[in-house]
């Protein structure tokens, strides 16, 4: 079973699609709660990192990135 949800972001002024599961969703809303930003400014932020791979495969672990370092 796939739990993830699609959802549409405008990131540099086009519109582009990600599908992440609801845990991150949930993660990333977080983030960018805390930081006072929007969603589509904190994925443009993300998709400006230098990465391999996919926006989503980014996402994931820019998060994973930012927990661990939180927990230390």
């Amino acid at each position: 079973m796939n739990n993830q949800i699609k959802k549409t972001v405008k990131l540099k002024g086009h519109i582009t699609s990600i599908a992440l599961e609801k845990e991150f969703w949930n993660e990333l809303n977080k983030i960018a709660l805390k930081n006072s930003k929007s969603m589509d400014r904190l994925l443009e932020e993300i998709d400006s990192l230098e990465r391999l791979g996919s926006l989503a495969s980014a996402v994931r672990v820019f998060i994973l990135k930012k927990l661990k370092s939180e927990s230390i």
